[in-house]
């Protein structure tokens, strides 16, 4: 009896001998190509959304320039430095993890990945130091600003904006490293290996826009 013969009706061999091969998929290289594209069409969504808000950033900046830049001059830039810094090497240490994982070197990419999720507390504990800073001064968006240092019309509007925004990209930071934790759990359990690694390579993915988003956040928050 040959080796289809002995499999149930409908399985396929190639699904039998591979665990990682979803039943709807007839092969593994379909697969991971079907995952990538979903990513990145994931990942255009998320684009347009940080777009609307940058478009939204940029219509009221025009209205109000004087109020936006002087209350940018207020935010703690060494803050927004630091954490530029902390997210840019968060997004090495991913890289770095991808590539372990690719070379057979599974316990360097979980190290690399425990890294990855230092920084992102990093990144958090600074952007909590700065929330506590800002509740202290009253620069708070609409009726809740009161803050002495500038009044100016559209002042809390730029910090309505400011938390919209940092606000929302801490949720992703949030989500990233909860995929990211998943990931490095699997990958200590020898789920990822150079045959199979798809589910590293997207979160890396995930974890690049966060960081990407940031790069545009820093710049017009902190030094325009």
């Amino acid at each position: 009896m040959s080796e289809a013969a002995a499999l149930p009706p409908g399985e396929h061999p190639a699904r039998g001998a591979d665990p990682h091969l979803a039943h709807h998929f007839s092969s593994l290289e379909r697969q991971v190509d079907a995952s990538r594209l979903g990513m990145w069409l994931f990942l255009c969504t998320e684009v347009l959304l940080f777009a609307g808000l940058f478009t939204g950033y940029a219509v009221y900046r025009y209205s109000f320039p004087i109020a936006f830049a002087a209350s940018a001059r207020t935010s703690e830039i060494w803050a927004g430095t630091l954490n530029t810094v902390v997210l840019i090497t968060s997004s090495l240490t991913v890289a770095l993890a991808i590539h372990f994982v690719r070379t057979g070197r599974q316990r360097a990419a979980v190290v690399c990945l425990l890294i990855t999720l230092a920084f992102a507390l990093t990144f958090l504990g600074i952007k909590a130091i700065e929330y506590t800073a800002h509740f202290h001064e009253h620069q708070l968006p609409g009726r809740y600003y009161r803050f002495e240092g500038v009044r100016l019309p559209g002042a809390s509007m730029y910090w309505a904006l400011y938390f919209l925004m940092t606000g929302l990209h801490g949720l992703h930071v949030l989500i990233g490293m909860s995929v990211l934790g998943v990931i490095a759990w699997r990958t200590s359990r020898g789920y990822y290996t150079p045959h199979y690694y798809v589910g590293i390579e997207l979160a890396g993915l995930y974890w690049h826009l966060v960081d990407l988003i940031w790069i545009f956040l820093f710049p017009l928050l902190y030094l325009i």
